[in-house]
């Protein structure tokens, strides 16, 4: 029996998963769970990156004492943002958060320097403010000291894998967010960093998914009592290892990783760069064998934890159960937000901009925490249901159903309502998918499974999904054209800053 550990970091927190596979089944076990918890010194947000790396090695610990043997490790977590080393190899700061706002900042000069169709056509990449670009771009553009002594750029878990005992080097899923890479090629756009003034000293070799890093140092495998493991760095971006993990009914089917991001896509064999794609905003992220994510980021459970943060903060500890169910008795299709606009990026009091947003757009605004969560969950249906719509007329495909994975298949109403927002069956499960992933990626490197065909077999037998079937109702075809009608009335109006 292969015995495997998935480390999985997430923006909000992080887990430890035991996996074990014996030739025909996989189970998991989450061992550990520890918060993220990001730090805001001098008006600059960051990741208490030393905090996570511990989080890691305690689950590593607490695998070695339900387990015995472990054969390999992998980390996996979101995109985009990076750490520095200087040439020994010695962390020079902590990762900058993707919501700071200097990143952002810079998104005028770098598409002044190299215009959005071309960075486009270089990198595949759809054009957001958080990607990796816009950091390093600010920090060559204000002369940021860092980057006189940076010898290497590595991404979270790659930097993680690199403390575990790995080389520096980026996993290719990972770096296909950071819109610094030439995903035709499989290797750095140099180009654009010159042009940007980034070094280009800084991108480092670049590994493919599945790729056996090295054995864990000896000073890790002494402290987590796992001897004799490998750092194996799979499917190292946590939609890559969700979208690993989807056993496929029918080919060309649409997927969502649904979380605090919800990323709406298909999996394809070769990049899409053309004008369709680019007008669409999609991006080309890497997969696993080969394939490609060509998918658009959607603002997701984002909005509900801030809403419960501040509910919180106000002596309203909703749990996210309960807060599902008063929206199921709220009323349907009252008001709705476009998730993606500018308005919910940032931190903050998030039920008031709800209700601002539904104000500007000539909605009647939801008060109470059952109409703004309902108000929510139709609202990123719908914009799921749009972005599917997108990816149709990008590509020429043509979906039959929709697979959701990660936290979003576990809330029902999420999976009820885009299932008849996209008037489509959604196909939910599995919850764990990312950690599921990570898993059968290294089982594929430690040679115990032939192929993702091979995988996805597995995890098809291993877990059973729950379907959603479209109820048609006229009143969801009603609330998409009314959503495309509010989304583009919001989008003008901050467009000439009313």
């Amino acid at each position: 029996m292969a015995t495997l550990v998935a480390a999985d970091l997430g923006a909000q927190s992080g887990r430890v998963a035991l996996g074990r596979f014996d030739g025909e089944r996989l189970t998991v076990s989450t061992v550990h769970r520890f918060a993220n918890v990001p730090v805001r010194t001098r008006g600059r947000l960051q990741w208490d990156i030393l905090a996570l790396y511990q989080g890691v090695l305690d689950g590593l610990r607490a695998a070695a004492r339900e387990a015995g043997r472990v054969d390999a490790v992998g980390v996996d977590s979101w995109g985009v943002d990076l750490a520095l080393l200087d040439r020994a190899g010695r962390l020079l700061q902590n990762p900058v958060h993707y919501r700071d706002a200097r990143r952002a900042s810079a998104v005028d000069r770098v598409l002044a320097e190299v215009p959005p169709r071309e960075l486009y056509e270089r990198t595949g990449t759809q054009l957001m403010p958080i990607n990796s670009i816009y950091e390093l771009a600010a920090m060559a553009a204000e002369h940021d000291p860092v980057l006189d002594v940076a010898e290497t750029m590595l991404l979270m878990p790659d930097l993680l894998h690199y403390w575990l005992g790995g080389p520096r080097a980026s996993e290719f899923t990972n770096a296909t967010t950071t819109q610094l890479l030439d995903p035709r090629e499989g290797g750095w756009a140099l180009d654009v960093a010159t042009r940007l003034d980034i070094p280009a000293r800084l991108l480092p070799e670049i590994v493919a998914p599945g790729t056996v890093l090295g054995p864990l140092s000896a000073d890790v495998a002494e402290e987590t009592s796992l001897t004799g493991a490998s750092v194996v760095a799979g499917a190292t971006h946590d939609t890559a290892a969700a979208v690993a993990a989807i056993p496929f009914r029918t080919a060309g089917s649409a997927y969502i990783s649904a979380g605090t991001w919800s990323l709406v896509g298909l999996e394809v064999k070769e990049p899409a760069i053309d004008d369709r794609t680019f007008a669409a905003n999609l991006t080309n992220e890497g997969g696993v064998a080969g394939t490609f994510r060509l998918l658009r980021n959607v603002t997701g459970l984002w909005l509900l934890h801030e809403c419960r943060r501040m509910w919180a903060l106000d002596g309203r500890d909703y749990s996210f159960e309960e807060l599902v169910a008063l929206a199921e008795d709220a009323p349907a299709l009252r008001s709705l937000v476009d998730p993606n606009h500018a308005l919910f990026a940032p931190p903050g009091d998030m039920p008031r901009r709800v209700r601002e947003f539904c104000a500007r757009t000539g909605q009647g605004a939801p008060e109470e925490p059952a109409a703004v969560v309902r108000c929510i969950l139709e609202s990123l249906a719908l914009k799921h249901a749009q972005t599917i719509g997108l990816l149709r007329e990008a590509t020429g495909a043509a979906p039959t159903e929709v697979h959701i994975v990660g936290g979003g298949a576990r809330n029902e109403l999420l999976c009820r309502w885009t299932a008849d927002a996209a008037g489509m069956p959604v196909v939910a499960g599995p919850v764990e998918a990312t950690e599921i992933g990570n898993l059968v990626v290294q089982a594929i490197a430690l040679g115990e499974l032939a192929s993702l065909d091979d995988a996805r077999t597995v995890v098809r037998a291993s877990f059973e999904p729950t379907v959603y079937e479209p109820e048609g109702s006229p009143a969801w075809r009603e609330a998409r054209e009314r959503f495309e009608q509010i989304a583009s009335a919001a989008q003008l109006r901050e467009e000439v800053g009313a």
